[in-house]
């Protein structure tokens, strides 16, 4: 059975214009690439296609409404959950605590 196409796949249609200015790593996109290169490291995930699989497997809305490492981030959440690495219950409470922690410093 074949895999059904995903918004990722245009088939050669315009995927409209692409913005290319310069701009600043964000902190948070720091910590995300770290985190997918101590994934690779501790053999985690295989390699970064394992990773695109995983943004390949998006919902169009996701897709679409998500930044570059937004993708990366869901992409390696999906991974690590569906291999029992951390529990879906774990990985929500450590995104509730970060939230909390934000909004307390943003006080």
């Amino acid at each position: 059975m074949s895999k059904p196409w995903g918004p990722h796949d245009l088939g050669g249609q315009d995927g409209g214009p692409i913005d290319l200015a310069e701009h600043d790593t964000a902190y948070w996109e720091w910590q995300i690439d770290a985190m997918v290169r101590l994934a690779l490291k501790k053999g985690l995930i295989s390699d970064f296609a394992e990773l695109r699989d995983g943004i390949e497997q998006l919902t169009a809305e996701d897709y679409a409404n998500c930044t570059y490492y937004e993708r990366w981030a869901k992409s390696l959440a999906h991974t690590l959950v569906s291999r029992g690495i951390v529990s879906a219950e774990q990985l929500a409470a450590q995104v509730d605590a970060v939230r909390l922690r934000q909004e307390a410093e943003a006080r």
